[in-house]
């Protein structure tokens, strides 16, 4: 599956950029021999375009041994090229972009980028007027040459005019297309997103091909086993994840046999939208199967250097992996995260990189396909208190809420009289004076995960495992118990406090401070 061309590259976002940007490096080999033009009659006035507009010369061009000749100067302006007459040397230097040409009159060996190229046509000079062969020079940086007999004209096309032309060609399409209402997306598309059920948890995903499904890194992450379920309740295996990006949250999975679905085109549309435009989003939040919710693209923007598409359209967990369509029922999103709150704040990662990863794909689907290696080791046992200690703060250093990440730091594990592992970590006491009450939730859920993981990797200990609020004050803080608080001298007092106790070995038990 490869990336298409046609159009794709000229969204508005990089349109600019590619008519501004270096052109790519010229064939020199299809340089070095010019097919020649057709000989003209010496009395036939020989006319010259550039993008479709006629070239004003001061001298007339003219032909010998079936190559066109034009005046250098006029003909270079025209291309956007600078040029630099070395009259001594009687040699000729043209750049454009990462380009550069050297010619010398009465030479059939020019210089593209410092390498030698044989000419059919010396350039010449004629009355005071310096001509070049039009065919090389024009291909030589990029264009194309083609012969007009009948209007006996040279027809030179640069690489920029050919990109605008494709671009306005491509805006025209865009403007033309055919809008849906969110009943005709959901009859084209409700078969083509699935519930997928991992052995850690729920997601959705969008059948790309007979056998793929794309979603989110996170869904199946950490995972070892998966199913499929369509829109007709048929369950399929996973066998494994057939491509990966996690640097943009995007998986592509493999089933063991055909889904059956009408698979969903992967394209490049998200870069053409805009805020204010409508979106229809298909997914599964809390397992109810391809649930359908409309909305508003909210903004656009950039976290972690991947392009979100911010949404109004109501997602919750289940979601991600889920399809988000514009009006044209052109995939534009894979619905990632989602805040509650009364402000509808979703986002999906940009079709951009599921369009790009989808060339990574195999052309067949491939024999003992994996999933991904896991995060974290399968076991923790025999490693000391420092590695364990170390692991943790690297996998669990922080935690997202809807009111932002909250950091964890000063991680220590020891072993206590009793033998029990005894795991501390300080949360950011800021973080918690702001938003301690509204985050309980999301800590509790991050909790029992981490507990899970804990008791996974080390089923044999009994683990407490402690979060405190840890922050030094220039005055007494008054109504925490006295054990909380210690005197530092020079007018400092230290406050500390457990925000979360959590303990387990056949159980967990977690306690929050209220």
């Amino acid at each position: 599956m490869k990336r298409k061309l046609a159009y794709t590259l000229l969204s508005p976002l990089l349109a600019a950029g590619l008519l501004l940007s270096p052109l790519a490096g010229v064939d020199h080999a299809a340089a070095a021999t010019p097919v020649k033009l057709a000989a003209t009659a010496k009395t036939s006035a020989i006319g010259v375009y550039v993008d479709d507009k006629k070239l004003s010369v001061s001298k007339a061009p003219y032909t010998k041994n079936g190559v066109t000749f034009v005046p250098m100067r006029e003909l270079f302006k025209a291309l956007d090229a600078s040029v630099t007459w070395e009259s001594k040397a009687q040699t000729i230097i043209v750049r454009k972009n990462n380009t550069s040409i050297t010619l010398t009159i009465g030479n059939k060996v020019a210089l593209i980028n410092g390498k030698s190229v044989k000419l059919d046509a010396a350039p010449e000079m004629k009355s005071n007027t310096t001509f070049v062969p039009a065919r090389f020079v024009a291909e030589s940086l990029g264009g194309t040459v083609k012969w007009d007999s009948a209007n006996q004209a040279v027809r030179i096309t640069t690489e920029e005019y050919e990109f605008q032309k494709e671009y306005e060609e491509y805006q025209n399409e865009l403007n033309n297309r055919t809008k849906y209402t969110p009943k005709q997306i959901v009859d084209m598309y409700d078969d083509s997103v699935v519930t997928i059920t991992t052995n850690k948890g729920l997601g959705s995903g969008i059948v790309i091909d007979d056998r793929y499904v794309l979603t989110n890194y996170h869904v199946i992450q950490d995972s070892s086993s998966a199913t499929v379920t369509t829109i007709d309740n048929e369950q399929i295996k996973v066998t494994g994840v057939a491509a990966s990006d996690k640097e943009n949250d995007l998986a592509i999975i493999q089933t063991d046999r055909s889904i059956g679905a009408t698979p969903v085109e992967v394209g490049y549309s998200s870069m053409n939208v805009k805020k204010g435009d409508k979106v229809v989003a298909i997914g599964s939040p809390l397992g109810l199967q391809n649930t359908v919710s409309d909305g508003l693209i909210s903004n656009i923007m950039y976290i972690s250097g991947t392009r979100y598409i911010q949404t109004s359209a109501p997602i919750d967990h289940g979601s991600s992996g889920g399809a988000l369509f514009d009006e044209y029922g052109e995939l534009i999103g894979i619905t990632a995260a989602g805040y509650t709150s009364q402000a509808d704040l979703n986002f999906a990662v940009s079709s951009l990189y599921a369009a790009i990863l989808m060339e990574d794909l195999p052309e067949k689907p491939a024999d003992n396909l994996k999933f991904l290696d896991p995060t974290l080791p399968a076991t923790l046992v025999g490693e000391s208190n420092e590695k364990i200690a170390a692991l943790l703060k690297d996998q669990f250093g922080t935690f997202d809420t809807e009111q932002g990440t909250a950091e964890l730091s000063n991680w220590k594990v020891t072993k206590d009289s009793q033998g029990w592992l005894v795991i501390t970590t300080d949360m950011d006491p800021v973080f918690y004076t702001y938003y301690g009450g509204q985050t309980k939730e999301d800590l509790r859920t991050w909790a029992i995960n981490l507990g899970s993981e804990l008791h996974r990797m080390l089923p044999d200990e009994t683990i407490q495992f402690t979060i405190n609020f840890d922050r030094v004050f220039g005055f007494e803080p008054r109504g925490f118990d006295s054990s909380e608080v210690k005197a530092l001298g020079d007018g400092k007092w230290e406050v500390k406090f457990p925000i979360l106790d959590m303990q387990l070995k056949d159980q967990l038990y977690i306690d929050l401070r209220n």
